[in-house]
């Protein structure tokens, strides 16, 4: 299965293998540029401090249910990978520090409440689920430790990745 995911098309769909089935899950325009707002500012304090490494959701991360899953936006700190940081050219067998959902229209909630989930069990420190059409970001450090932050509201990654902090309403432009 994981090789029929890894053969899967370039195609701007996300695919990711649940439950021993590749689903894949559409994303509009709105997502993308929400998703790559983002990433250029995580990725840019990253690499500024040399804290590790970004990833698009074209990275397959194996979680310990035997499922693969794709962020939108990941990130993993330095020192985690073996081999003095060398990256696996498949899927990553561990979990990112920072994993980063935005939704789209068609998610349904129970789905991303399980990825959330299944994110955190697997070792994940903090799950972001960006809601552009709502404006909200909810931050899971567990399922009972969620903050809730607004477009204007300061959402402080620090604890994560040391000096980033960002405003909803600048992703969302």
């Amino acid at each position: 299965m994981e090789a029929d995911l890894l053969r899967m098309p370039k195609d701007g769909r996300k695919y990711e293998l649940v439950d021993g089935e590749i689903r894949v899950s559409p994303a509009g325009t709105k997502h993308g540029r929400v998703c790559v707002n983002l990433l250029v500012r995580v990725d840019r304090v990253v690499r500024e401090r040399r804290l590790g490494y970004v990833f698009d959701s074209s990275t397959g991360f194996r979680l310990p249910g035997g499922n693969v899953r794709s962020p939108d936006l990941s990130f993993v700190a330095a020192g985690r990978y073996p081999n003095q940081g060398q990256l696996p050219e498949g899927f990553s067998d561990l979990a990112p520090d920072l994993a980063v959902e935005v939704l789209s229209p068609d998610d349904k909630s129970r789905d991303v409440l399980d990825k959330v989930g299944e994110y955190l069990q697997g070792g994940v420190r903090l799950v972001l689920v960006v809601d552009p059409k709502r404006e909200r970001v909810n931050a899971y450090r567990a399922l009972t430790d969620v903050g809730s932050f607004g477009p204007d509201d300061a959402v402080d990654l620090g604890d994560v990745i040391p000096g980033f902090t960002f405003k909803l309403r600048d992703i969302l432009e």
